[in-house]
């Protein structure tokens, strides 16, 4: 039985990705910080639904306490590694900045290290779409550059995949990034737009709608994501056997077991039609307050997931109606509305 270490296990993204590897007969050891982010109660529950397989162990601490990785990573001796916990959100990295390099850079740095010593079969990490920051040449591909970052959240994931290109070459460690793109679905994120969305709809209140509407984002089903992680589990990177010849669109580093995928949906839906795709969902519409651009946001992300597919035989096709209906359908359950 292969042991997966998780990190971020409450979180919306680990939580579904255990559940679909227990489902799937892995052994399963979470962690996660339970930080007050969002509603701690949300990530109790889901916490306590994973626990309900016995495939399925956690622990609760931060990934800046190395002595607890540490212990962590020796009492399970994992397979893999899935490192996918850290300070999220665009926004809140306006304001708190350094939370974003305590968790995202040491705490990364912690979990690289416990990976290096116990040489584990592959190393997986979540990066995001926003390190592609200013490019404008769309849909984003891995081959491209990502050097203009206009966040310290996407600054922070920049630097996690230059760490991980770094210790896949000097230990051999094989190491793959991926960057996600707009997630949403069932058990999601409170802070996420169209958690926003719903309630404030639900709730007769306006909901702040940036840039008039006029953004277009890659919006990816949380299943279909972790579907895509799944898989990627088993496509482990080789070092070239030539340094330097890699496979034309592949990022495989000429000198490293290391690779950056992309997993969305290839679309790019505008934000205004997502809003329609929840009025719809809810049977509701919305009281629209039209904004200008937020600072550090971008007018429009789009995945290029070409490689994923060529990796994997996988490609995200849930549609926008589909998935919202499931997140609707979830949200009010859990909530009672």
């Amino acid at each position: 039985m292969q042991r997966v270490f998780i990190t971020g296990t409450a979180g919306f993204i680990g939580f579904h990705l255990a559940r679909l590897l227990l489902a799937e007969g892995f052994r399963v050891h979470g962690l996660d910080g339970m930080t007050d982010y969002y509603d701690v109660t949300l990530k109790q529950r889901r916490h306590a639904m994973l626990l309900q397989n016995p495939n399925f162990s956690r622990d609760e601490g931060m990934l800046e306490d190395a002595a607890l990785i540490d212990r962590i990573a020796d009492e399970f001796a994992p397979d893999v590694i899935v490192h996918l916990a850290g300070q999220a959100g665009v926004r809140y990295s306006l304001e708190n900045p350094r939370a974003y390099i305590d968790s995202n850079v040491v705490g990364t740095f912690n979990i690289m290290e416990a990976a290096r010593r116990l040489k584990v079969q592959h190393l997986l990490m979540a990066s995001t779409s926003s390190v592609y920051g200013a490019n404008e040449d769309m849909p984003f591909a891995e081959t491209d550059k990502a050097d203009t970052q206009m966040t310290i959240y996407a600054a922070t994931k920049k630097a996690n995949e230059s760490m991980g290109h770094a210790y896949a070459h000097l230990w051999d460690l094989p190491t793959t990034m991926f960057r996600f793109f707009t997630v949403y679905g069932p058990w999601g994120r409170p802070d996420m737009a169209y958690f926003k969305f719903a309630n404030a709809i639900l709730e007769g209140r306006p909901i702040d709608i940036y840039n008039h509407g006029q953004m277009y984002r890659d919006f990816t089903y949380v299943e279909d994501l972790v579907r895509g992680i799944r898989l990627l589990i088993d496509a482990v990177p080789e070092r070239p056997a030539t340094p330097g010849e890699v496979p034309e669109g592949d990022s495989l580093s000429p000198v490293a077991p290391w690779r950056v995928v992309n997993i969305g949906n290839s679309t790019h839906v505008r934000l205004l039609d997502f809003i329609a795709a929840i009025e719809e969902a809810l049977g509701q519409k919305a009281k629209r307050n039209l904004m200008e651009m937020q600072p550090g946001d971008v007018p429009a992300t789009w995945a290029n997931a070409d490689l994923l597919h060529r990796l994997t035989g996988y490609k995200p096709r849930t549609d926008i109606r589909e998935g919202i209906a499931a997140f609707i359908d979830w949200y009010r359950d859990y909530y009672g509305k």
